[in-house]
């Protein structure tokens, strides 16, 4: 079976055609094109931004003009992750699919459903013929996975509608109706490269086997942060006896995943070459004890390396490892107002070498309560600031404040439980969705958000429920069908 075979067959044939497109975030051209080309196939309206926006409109159905107008949004980007082990060039080659059971995956890749999935079913909309609604406007946005940034620069005079519906979560049966904000921060260590140390023992450290996953709504999960912990065995051999000397550090990649892989290539006094292999064994039984119930992949590998050419000084390197274990990671704190969310959190999400003997440490930060958010970024900051590296900010997002009083919440609650015989769950989110930079734009937009069962997402175990989109597909369109008309 290959997903076209699948039911309902416009939303699988659309999200087939979306996996063999490239669309890395900031390199969405193919996707535009595409959507492009699909708007004038089918004698559409398209309207482009200046950063790439697509909002493509479609007529209301005859009898449906006094139908208030809707707005479908998903972003075309996806995050771009792979096992080490797996060659794919997320630039050129499409993603390779797989069908488990009730189950579609990637082959050792993200999969890309966040937000492929959204971007499906605005596209089967958008060509049924067989589906009444009033007007349609499907809103196809840019850049979201690195910094929201099709948001963040959308026109103001891009939309009429008065109703948006978020096709960007993750739980079907669960209605959004909040997210948190989010900001980013960056840390710059200066090193300078000073000679090999004589009769030293080299080898490279590696921990891998993580799951990984989304930073904003798994990171509640106890999941493994490859960063931390290599920093943890980092921390505990930079004593004067072992005279540990760091020539290489990395590990993660973009700032919204919890990093599943990190690496050092270091030394120590060549006399010291079986207590270090014992010690990590020991570390590694340690960890391994931590995770077993949230991460039983974890793995940390040691193995010999030639001798590198340089290494970074000894100051820098203390500072650093020092900086890494100190700066917190996790759940910061949880809301009061709704039981279970995540209020506040940070990620240490990459360190880096990069060009100008620059070590670049990436985190980021999300709260549903802004001085909140600003609180956890000024606390993150001052650990670096203490090491004396330099800091920088992106420009953040904001939250999106829940109104549970919503009148398109009320109509999808009402649809949904006439549908399925039950009540969704109304819930708000500790991730960041694209909804309240577009409320910034359009203050007067009513929300929601809905989405089909998808897991480990931002990861290359991420995967989503098949029978799950069936549900989804059917729930959007009774909320079209039905959508009340404007009073």
């Amino acid at each position: 079976m290959t997903i076209t075979d699948l039911q309902p067959s416009a939303i699988w044939n659309y999200f087939y055609q979306i996996t063999q497109i490239p669309r890395p975030s900031k390199k969405e051209e193919k996707i535009l094109a595409y959507l492009l080309d699909f708007a004038r196939e089918h004698g559409l309206e398209a309207k482009q931004d200046k950063v790439g926006n697509i909002v493509i409109t479609k007529p209301a159905t005859p009898g449906k003009e006094n139908i208030p107008t809707v707005i479908l949004q998903s972003h075309v980007d996806m995050v771009c992750e792979k096992n080490s082990d797996v060659t794919h060039d997320f630039d050129n080659n499409p993603i390779e699919t797989i069908i488990d059971g009730d189950w579609i995956k990637a082959n050792g890749t993200t999969l890309g459903a966040d937000n492929g999935i959204g971007v499906a079913a605005q596209l089967a909309v958008l060509a049924a013929d067989d589906i009444s609604h009033g007007k349609i406007e499907a809103l196809f946005t840019v850049d979201e996975e690195t910094g929201l940034t099709g948001a963040n620069s959308l026109d103001k005079d891009l939309l009429t509608g008065s109703i948006l519906l978020n096709l960007d979560t993750e739980e079907e049966g669960e209605i959004y109706i909040g997210c948190a904000g989010g900001k980013g921060t960056k840390a710059y260590f200066k090193y300078k490269e000073k000679d090999v140390p004589k009769k030293y023992f080299w080898f490279k450290v590696q921990v891998k086997g993580l799951r990984g996953g989304h930073s904003g709504s798994d990171i509640d999960k106890k999941l493994g942060n490859a960063n931390k912990i290599l920093t943890r065995f980092l921390h505990s051999i930079t004593r004067k006896k072992y005279g540990m000397a760091l020539s290489e550090i990395g590990g993660g990649n973009l700032h919204n995943a919890i990093p599943r892989e990190a690496y050092a290539l270091l030394g120590v006094k060549e006399k010291y070459k079986e207590d270090i292999r014992v010690k990590l064994n020991t570390f590694l039984a340690q960890v391994q004890e931590e995770y077993k119930h949230t991460d039983p992949g974890l793995d940390i590998q040691l193995e010999s390396v030639q001798i590198p050419s340089k290494v970074i000084n000894k100051k820098t390197t203390e500072k650093l490892i020092s900086a890494l274990y100190a700066c917190p990671h996790g759940v910061i704190g949880m809301s009061y107002d709704i039981p279970g969310l995540v209020e506040t959190s940070t990620n240490l999400a990459s360190v880096k070498m990069i060009d100008n003997h620059l070590v670049e440490v990436g985190s980021s930060q999300r709260s549903s309560v802004e001085s909140q958010k600003e609180y956890v970024v000024n606390m993150v900051s001052s650990v670096f600031e203490l090491a004396g590296a330099k800091i920088t900010h992106n420009d953040g997002y904001p939250g999106w404040q829940p109104n549970p009083d919503s009148n398109i919440l009320k109509h999808a609650q009402k649809e949904y439980e006439a549908l399925f015989g039950k009540s969704p769950k109304v819930k708000a989110i500790h991730a960041g969705l694209e909804c309240g930079l577009f409320l910034e734009k359009y203050p007067h937009l009513d929300m929601i958000s809905i989405g089909p069962d998808m897991t480990d997402v931002h990861s290359p175990d991420e995967k989503m429920k098949i029978s799950s989109v069936g549900k989804f597909w059917d729930f959007l369109v009774k909320i079209l069908e039905n959508m009340p008309a404007e009073k």
